[in-house]
């Protein structure tokens, strides 16, 4: 589950038959997960910008066609990465009436964006290796090896600024993913041109480009089925609704739960309302503020849930919601 930091306790809120509570977790100033990451971000796409510019020009001196989609995968990195930092900019974005969580959720459609273009380097990787398969093209070997070397000791260094904050963002999570990739990708452009050295053979070049572009795919596929997920306000992969609802019907007062619905904002903020059927005495004795509390850290203590919204209501009151709530 997602750590969320603890909150101030706001106002409690008001009794009364029909009562609604809302957590804590405000999207203000640095209040996404990316944006806390911001300096690793910009550190991440200075290094992955100097290798792509490197390795694109030992693709013109080389000739080489791994080093071509090794440069290309770089120069995707550069985007997608620049992508995050922008969104992370737009979700420190204070929020207002018509956009009441900010642009929180800028980050994920760039997480997105990230992964439709990564999709596209790896069509044109594939191309460009078929050509080069069906008509080979010459490798410097020896230089091929120099620029696969240097790529990989900085990626070393990338992934290991990422490392910590992977399991807190999305974007983050892309980006040592994408890192990681290149990572192996700088492993085949070495690899390919010891074996140029080694035979001769120039169609180890083209054939590393394949492997390199097929790298791309799972993760990129992974980023894009994370950010389509979130987009359609599907529940979070780690909390179990079953699991809330027993916890939330397991609190004295409470008989039943229904309308519960589970969603993410952005990466590290997830959301949660419910309609929660409550004993009379809860509703006729100003007893609502005091369930509203228990439900909220309920959910922050058990499931880091930090914003909520609940309605209370007595028994038989859905029978009147189900033309609007289905």
């Amino acid at each position: 589950m997602s750590s969320l930091p603890d909150e101030p306790q706001g106002r409690p809120a008001q009794a009364g038959r029909t009562a609604r509570g809302h957590g804590h977790g405000t999207v203000t100033g640095h209040g996404t997960v990316t944006g806390q990451h911001r300096g690793t971000l910009a550190a991440v796409l200075a290094i992955s910008a100097g290798i792509a510019a490197a390795e694109i020009a030992g693709a013109i001196v080389t000739g080489s066609l791994v080093l071509v989609a090794d440069a290309a995968h770089m120069a995707a990195d550069v985007a997608g990465i620049g992508l995050s930092l922008l969104a992370a900019h737009f979700a420190a974005r204070p929020a207002t009436e018509r956009r009441t969580f900010g642009y929180a959720r800028a980050e994920i459609l760039a997480a997105m964006a990230n992964a439709l273009l990564l999709l596209g380097m790896a069509a044109v990787i594939f191309t460009e290796a078929i050509r080069r398969l069906i008509s080979p093209s010459p490798v410097s070997p020896g230089l091929l090896i120099v620029f696969g070397a240097i790529a990989l000791a900085a990626n070393a260094c990338s992934l290991l600024l990422l490392r910590r904050g992977r399991a807190e963002s999305l974007n983050l999570r892309g980006a040592f993913l994408e890192v990681g990739a290149d990572t192996i990708g700088a492993v085949a452009v070495i690899v390919t041109g010891l074996i140029v050295a080694a035979t001769g053979s120039t169609l180890a070049d083209p054939i590393a480009a394949l492997a390199v572009g097929v790298l791309i795919l799972p993760r990129t596929w992974q980023l894009l089925k994370a950010a389509i997920d979130v987009l359609l306000e599907a529940s979070p992969p780690d909390i179990d609704l079953a699991e809330i609802r027993r916890h939330m019907t397991g609190l004295p007062g409470v008989s039943d739960v229904h309308d519960l619905h589970v969603w993410t904002i952005t990466s590290g903020l997830p959301v949660l309302s419910a309609h929660v059927v409550v004993e009379p005495d809860i509703l006729g004795h100003g007893q609502s503020a005091m369930m509203l509390d228990k439900l909220q850290a309920c959910l922050r203590g058990h499931f880091d849930v930090a914003h909520s919204t609940f309605q209370l209501e007595p028994a038989g009151h859905a029978d009147h919601e189900r033309p609007m709530h289905g």
